[in-house]
């Protein structure tokens, strides 16, 4: 094998992981993005039943006073 045929594949080599490395960037990026959008459907739940949970009690407490 000749110099150049390991400059070649070498060079090839270097492509391939370059095309992996941008394909994992690209998932990575998609990851990301799954995981935001669940963060935020998360923080509405947390929201809707930290509201539920405070009208429970304000009833509740209505209850007691009346």
């Amino acid at each position: 094998m000749g110099i150049s045929e390991k400059v070649w594949d070498v060079l090839t080599t270097v492509i391939k992981m370059d095309d992996k490395v941008e394909r994992m960037a690209d998932t990575i990026k998609g990851q990301q993005m799954r995981i935001e959008d669940l963060t935020m459907r998360v923080v509405r739940l947390e929201t809707a039943l930290e509201i539920a949970l405070a009208s429970k009690n304000s009833k509740t407490i209505s209850k007691k006073t009346s």
